[in-house]
């Protein structure tokens, strides 16, 4: 049996929902949000070509004057080069992240000049970058070098093929049903009866299991709305365990890779079938592994086309001897004979290993792989949906009959470039739109959180969800000094420590590229750091936090100065979400009437 939610008028068929007068129609989706990802796009090019390579290299955007220290064969057949600074023991400062695309060229190369290769950050350390190429020529590396970041441009084009989709109906689609619930034309449905369930997770508390009874009973849409700390990736965990149970072929996504590899690697520690889609540079090296390249090396399919490969290989050999034309000829046709029929093995041993999943995982411009193409899947789960933007959710979404976004709207949005694009709306996301439209209908909250200290916990907890967030007792009065080795001291005791700098001659300032630092209170912050250590606190159980890219160069500089230090953590507040350490500092850097933050 089941439900419609909302009650009165406007079900499946009745053409509209009761949402319908709240929430943007698709037409109105598409027509807008089309000019708006080109505003983005522009912007992003913008950025990341610009003529002047000192311009660049102060935006950070290039990183001159490297060697290739090291060159090394991994992650399945591809090329590991690793880059360090020709003078000095630290990389210039920079804003290159890994999973980001780079072109390898001279160090005095042109702007605009051709590059040596195009590849993947895979490591970053202080003293070196790391950078996985497919396919990369030897000559040149000797040579000074220098790297650049480059626009993505796949990303865009992936969001416009689902605008395109959407815009020519989806009538027969897998998503036919679910689309119309998610523009308000159609109300939610679910099961009328609760679902009863026996957790695989056997320490799930009474607010996860609500949730999952909620998600299991949904026949389209269900929202879980995940507080920090609250255990938002263990719910979705048991999520997805209960509906591969039941069958169902799922597709889990999230923005970035780093939130798809954290379900993987949970995901691995049951007997569930998983397949990991995108470039190995990108994946955690923990969760390799399940990656669809290695599966597929490990398939017969891929067995049969590494033989062949070794027959091409000798072909090859015979065909730079022979002098005979005929000869020349026979072995070229034998060769693309073994071509067509390698092709064909690799190809099939893909599909078995994608057709054998019960859980398809990728960020959400990875949903668009031509690997998984065709395929339907009964569940699409969205992770930090709310850090998303909608139309990178609809390329996944368009695959599935049904959808899970989890996130927290409360948190930080996504991050957008263009100020035009985002005043116009792009930074609406369609988790946040369908708390506006449907509310607890199709939403539950999580409650209980295990990360942070009550006293830390009560300000969010009043000021952002009515008082419903409760710290479970293993947190609720947890302090410093009751970890192991720790001391009891003045900065191990106090739960929370408000320094205020006013009056302290430590004003703020901006750099070449207009990002704010305050050398003063970066200094306060490392000093801290240092006493937290003093006191027995391990430093990679610290972090320090800072909304300025500025200020996290000048922290760095700081920590580099004390070797007990290296473990310490320093990222900007975007970069740092959903993590978690024992102690965080953080550095405001400003403060003013207006409360403004700025660059």
């Amino acid at each position: 049996m089941e439900e419609r939610r909302g009650g009165g008028g406007g079900g499946r068929g009745s053409g509209k929902g009761p949402a319908a007068g709240k929430m943007m129609s698709l037409n109105e989706f598409v027509s807008s949000m089309a000019p708006l990802i080109d505003l983005e796009k522009a912007a992003e090019i913008s950025a990341e070509s610009e003529a002047s390579s000192k311009r660049k290299e102060r935006r950070g955007s290039v990183m001159p004057n490297l060697k290739c220290t090291d060159a090394q064969t991994g992650l399945m057949g591809k090329t590991l080069l690793e880059f360090q600074p020709n003078k000095g023991d630290v990389l210039p400062p920079h804003k290159f992240g890994t999973h980001d695309v780079v072109a390898l060229k001279p160090n005095k190369a042109d702007a605009g000049s051709p590059a040596l290769g195009q590849g993947v950050v895979y490591r970053l350390k202080d003293s070196s970058i790391t950078v996985v190429f497919d396919d990369i020529p030897e000559d040149g590396l000797n040579s000074p070098l220098r790297l650049e970041k480059l626009a993505n441009e796949v990303t865009y084009r992936r969001m416009k093929d689902a605008l395109i989709q959407l815009s020519k109906g989806i009538q027969a689609g897998p998503s036919a049903n679910l689309v119309p619930v998610l523009f308000g034309e159609n109300s939610p449905m679910r099961s009328k009866d609760a679902v009863k369930f026996s957790p695989f997770n056997k320490n799930l508390d009474d607010s996860q299991k609500d949730a999952i009874s909620k998600a299991l009973r949904s026949r389209d849409a269900f929202l879980l709305h995940g507080p920090p700390g609250t255990g938002k990736t263990t719910t979705i965990i048991e999520i997805i365990l209960q509906e591969v149970k039941r069958g169902a072929k799922i597709l889990a996504c999230a923005a970035s890779n780093i939130a798809v590899d954290n379900i993987v690697e949970r995901l691995s520690q049951y007997r569930t079938k998983l397949v990991r889609l995108g470039h190995p540079a990108r994946l955690l090296p923990q969760v390799l592994d399940s990656a669809l390249d290695a599966q597929v090396l490990r398939a017969d399919n891929s067995s049969l086309a590494g033989d062949i490969r070794k027959e091409m290989k000798v072909l090859n050999s015979k065909l730079l001897k022979a002098k005979d034309r005929n000869t020349k000829r026979d072995i070229r046709k034998e060769l693309k004979t073994l071509a067509k029929e390698e092709r064909k093995r690799q190809q099939l041993a893909v599909a078995d290993v994608i057709k054998n999943a019960d859980v398809v995982l990728s960020t959400l411009t990875g949903a668009s792989s031509k690997k998984i193409a065709g395929i339907t899947f009964d569940l699409v789960i969205i992770d930090e949906a709310a850090q998303a933007l909608e139309v990178a959710c609809w390329i996944a979404l368009l695959k599935g009959q049904r959808c899970v976004l989890a996130g927290d709207h409360l948190q930080l949005p996504p991050t957008i470039q263009s100020v035009e694009a985002e005043k116009k709306g792009m930074g609406k996301t369609l988790f946040e739109r369908l708390t506006e439209g449907y509310g607890e209908e199709i939403t539950c909250m999580l409650t209980i959180q295990y990360r942070m200290h009550e006293l830390i916990m009560n300000w969010s907890s009043k000021e952002l969800y009515n008082n419903k967030i409760k710290a479970h007792s293993s947190v609720a009065g947890h302090m410093l000094y009751d970890l192991e080795g720790v001391n009891k001291s003045s900065s191990t005791e106090p739960t929370i420590i408000l320094v205020d700098t006013t009056g302290c001659d430590m004003e703020e300032v901006k750099d070449e590229e207009e990002s704010t630092m305050n050398e003063g209170e970066a200094a306060v912050s490392i000093a801290h750091a240092k006493l937290l250590v003093e006191s027995g606190v391990r430093a990679i159980d610290i972090g320090i936090i800072t909304p300025y890219s500025a200020q996290v160069t000048c922290l760095k500089m700081l920590r580099n100065k004390d070797a007990k230090l290296k473990d310490l953590e320093i990222s900007t507040v975007d970069g740092f979400q959903g993590r978690e350490k024992e102690a965080i500092i953080i550095t405001m850097v400003r403060s003013n009437p207006k409360k403004e933050s700025g660059s």
